[in-house]
Order: structure tokens, then sequence, then C-alpha cells
């Protein structure tokens, strides 16, 4: 069996990569081997952060969004801060800022990490 990445994307209409990591309400989850996509399912989120009922930020927000991604070698978004990419990163995710059409860019991104790099989930 081929390996594949299991990717968060955020996106408001289900093709393009449209959000801002923080401010995403759900994501999209997606598995690929770089060659095919497979939706696995909707996750809704309650954002980090750019409202003013969290002030700002609001880091046991952040580290509920990162939860419900928590099974996933990467997160696929229009921007992403330098705080929560460092929280990503830390907790195995990496953030990928790649805004334009969904399927391009899973594919894209997972025909690289695939090639460039051993991942471990399958």
């Amino acid at each position: 069996m081929k390996k594949s990445l299991k990717m968060a994307i955020a996106s408001s209409d289900g093709k393009v990569i449209n959000q801002h990591f923080g401010k995403a309400r759900r994501f999209i989850i997606i598995e690929s081997d770089g060659e095919e996509i497979k939706v696995v399912e909707v996750r809704e989120n309650n954002p980090a952060c750019g409202t003013l009922e969290y002030g700002g930020h609001a880091d046991d927000t952040l580290d509920r969004s990162i939860s419900l991604i928590g099974d996933c070698d990467a997160v696929l978004c229009s921007r992403v801060g330098g705080g929560a990419a460092d929280t990503l990163f830390s907790r195995g995710i990496e953030p990928v800022e790649a805004p334009g059409f969904i399927e391009e860019n899973v594919l894209a991104y997972a025909r690289y990490r695939l090639k460039n790099s051993q991942v471990e989930r399958t």
C-alpha cells in the first residue's frame, strides 16, 4: 500500500484554501498519496484568534484547535502566525501556507513531502 499523508485544510468553501489557521471555523481532513485525494471528514472548530470574545488570542482555544487536528501530518492554510506555527511543529504537524485550490495544493504537497522525507503514518 502506498504511503499517504493526512492533512487538515482551512477552507470556508471546500474548494479553496482561504482561511488563516487561527480563524478557521472548520478543517477538511484529507488523505493523499500524491496521486489521489480522499476526503475523510469535516471537523468544526472554535477559532482561536481575531474575535472580540477572545480579546485577540486565546491560548487554550489554540490548543483545542491544534488537538482537533492532532492526528494530521500537516495543516494547509492561507496564513499562520509564528506562535501557532511553533506550537504546530512541536506537536508534529507541519504548518503550510498554501492559498489556492485545495486539489492542486494537496497533491503538490503530498508528492513533495512523500518524495523528500519518510512519513511514519500510513
